[in-house]
């Protein structure tokens, strides 16, 4: 049918269509993979239980952007590449400011989703008394005196009729201290890109627009 086309003179139509379905076929098999890979990745970042927020900060754009192209191409990213990293890749993290890294227990709670330190302690008149390590404990603990606990499990400074009575005064661990921390390696991203990339070829056949599409 098209060697009758291309006899009957109409070789440059019949090649400018071939170039089209082209730029349709690369341009999609292109899209297709680069959405996989990032769907695929934010999938990972969930299943390691690091939350939707994070898992969105994967972003995939298209170029050409608005058009096709034989030359199309894809380019998956994160907006938090060192969280990421840490995550993809393990690391060790040590502390900046002192020996030991300051480890937060359930009983210290962010305010307006801020991380809190010993140091937050401090500036709110809260002193906390180091516990050095002893016996089986291999860590030291930062812990506060005079403190209560709720029936919902959170730390609450005593009033100052409770430290008179001492009645259901209690010490909590509020930090516990490391000398390091080691961030296991969560996710994979290497191998999942390997295979979106691998996958390509044939997104870009099942792409190509039938005859009938393309008339």
């Amino acid at each position: 049918m098209r060697l009758q086309a291309a006899i009957q003179g109409n070789l440059k139509a019949m090649m400018a269509a071939e170039v089209k379905a082209a730029e349709k076929a690369v341009s999609g098999g292109v899209r297709q993979a680069t959405d996989g890979l990032k769907n695929e990745l934010r999938g990972q970042v969930t299943g390691a239980g690091l939350g939707e927020r994070l898992a969105k900060t994967w972003r995939g754009d298209l170029y050409p952007k608005g058009g096709m192209s034989i030359n199309a191409a894809g380019f998956v990213y994160t907006k938090a590449p060192e969280i990421i990293g840490a995550f993809a890749y393990g690391v060790t993290i040590r502390s900046k400011q002192g020996r030991f890294l300051a480890i937060p227990t359930p009983y210290v709670t962010r305010r307006q989703n801020k991380k809190i330190t010993p140091a937050d302690f401090a500036e709110a008149g809260i002193p906390l008394r180091y516990v050095p390590p002893k016996g089986g404990r291999r860590v030291g603990l930062l812990v506060a005196d005079d403190f209560r606990v709720t029936s919902k499990g959170k730390a609450r400074v005593a009033s100052d009729r409770a430290k008179k009575t001492g009645r259901g005064l209690t010490t909590v661990v509020m930090f516990i201290l490391v000398p390091q921390a080691q961030l296991k390696k969560r996710f994979d991203i290497d191998s999942v890109a390997k295979k979106w990339i691998d996958r390509l070829p044939s997104l870009v056949t099942a792409s190509w627009p039938d005859e009938k599409e393309e008339k």
